[in-house]
């Protein structure tokens, strides 16, 4: 997150040219920031990319820019689990606690750090500051992630994506006993007007639909456990759709709250499987991981 105050140099400029200047970035990422309210101007989050500022006012950028870029080094040390790779396509299985690719308050140490040690060539692939990261999971999230390996393969899984042509479904451990055996949630997300740091369900947000589908209930702790499908990929989707349903994310202190009856100190969420056509053979690949140590403790716990 950026947080400055409009000097007097700048008052009555566009956003958008007052970000590109500030950031040092092209104007059109700085009006996609200003668009997909990343941004947010004396703590409202403001979508007009041609909207003043006045000196004196405090902007929050708290979406990603991509200038200056610094260009993540290779480090062998991170470990990582590869449950999938060729020449185009690696799926790794992300430990929980580990951060995908550097940015404020972590430079080092990242996914993307132990993929380019082991994988030099993805430098080159995707956007510099994030090689052949097509899509991410939140730190304290664990499980299947998918990584490209050439040019040709980052624009196919893209695109895959964007068309929902490809299957994400995630284990969660959520409080309460969930009502319905299934469910559709379809409520669309944006940036919190009141905490630019969380997403929330917002009227006129980017469409978002989770599907879910209960595989038991415990009565005491009183939680469900929950396979979770994605029809699309909104940043903390599952988090934010079941806390809205009052189902929220046991461990999950952002959008829920911390309860004695069964502590953990991350989001029980593990993203436990994986389909998809292979971005360059077109092969159908289908791929589980079973979840980390400390999920598969917390899931004993409720036997």
């Amino acid at each position: 997150m950026i947080s400055e105050v409009v000097p007097d140099a700048f008052d009555g400029d566009r956003l958008d040219r007052y970000l590109s200047l500030l950031l040092g970035c092209s104007r059109s990422r700085s009006a996609r920031l200003v668009t997909d309210g990343e941004v947010s101007v004396n703590d409202t989050v403001e979508t007009t990319r041609s909207r003043a500022v006045a000196a004196g006012d405090v902007v929050v950028i708290t979406g990603e820019v991509d200038a200056p870029i610094v260009r993540p080094a290779p480090d062998d040390s991170v470990e990582l689990a590869i449950v999938y790779a060729d020449a185009d396509l690696v799926v790794v299985d992300k430990p929980p606690g580990l951060v995908v690719h550097p940015g404020s308050g972590n430079p080092t140490g990242t996914l993307v750090n132990g993929l380019l040690a082991r994988f030099p060539e993805i430098a080159d692939v995707g956007e510099p500051h994030r090689p052949g990261i097509v899509h991410r999971l939140d730190v304290g999230t664990s499980g299947l992630m998918m990584v490209a390996r050439s040019a040709f393969a980052y624009d196919a899984l893209v695109a895959a994506l964007a068309a929902r042509r490809v299957k994400r479904r995630y284990l969660a451990v959520v409080w309460g006993e969930v009502e319905a055996d299934e469910g559709l949630i379809d409520s669309p997300m944006a940036r919190s007007p009141r905490d630019p740091l969380k997403m929330a369900l917002v009227a006129d947000g980017k469409q978002a639909r989770t599907r879910y589908l209960v595989a038991r209930r415990v009565a005491d702790p009183g939680v469900s456990v929950l396979h979770c499908e994605l029809e699309t990929g909104r940043t903390h989707q599952i988090r934010v759709h079941l806390a809205a349903i009052g189902h929220p994310v046991v461990g999950d202190l952002r959008y829920g709250s911390e309860r004695e009856a069964l502590p953990f100190r991350r989001p029980a969420l593990h993203a436990e499987h994986l389909r998809l056509n292979h971005p360059v053979t077109a092969e159908d690949i289908e791929l589980d991981a079973e979840p980390p140590a400390d999920l598969r403790d917390l899931l004993a716990r409720l036997d």
